[in-house]
């Protein structure tokens, strides 16, 4: 009986790891995660979408942070998905697996858009 528990278990947890989520928030990069601050003094703060831009062409990463007020950051897996580079910067709800705080993206809907 503890076998056919422990399995049935190991079946459910293995299914909600590979499982798709939803999330909304926004594409970010890893230089700026949730606040996008001003880049040089007396410059202003760059819009967040070319301020997101300038950070991944410096050497930044694609980072995806959730709406809700604390704000959680994760990192995209697919780097190169046309659909993250369309949208950097942009409100999103954004679709793909979890695995170990890293999202691999499978579909993004505009939330808004500039």
């Amino acid at each position: 009986m503890k076998t056919l528990i422990a399995a049935a278990l190991l079946a459910v947890t293995a299914t909600s790891i590979d499982a798709e989520h939803t999330w909304a928030g926004k594409i970010s990069d890893s230089a700026c995660n949730a606040k996008h601050v001003e880049a040089a003094e007396g410059e202003g703060k760059m819009p967040d979408r070319e301020c997101t831009q300038a950070c991944v062409r410096g050497g930044s990463v694609y980072v995806f942070v959730t709406a809700d007020k604390d704000a959680k950051v994760y990192q995209i897996a697919n780097q190169k998905n046309e659909e993250v580079i369309a949208h950097a910067g942009h409100h999103v709800k954004l679709t793909g697996e979890l695995k170990d705080k890293t999202i691999t993206v499978s579909k993004i809907d505009v939330v808004d858009q500039p």
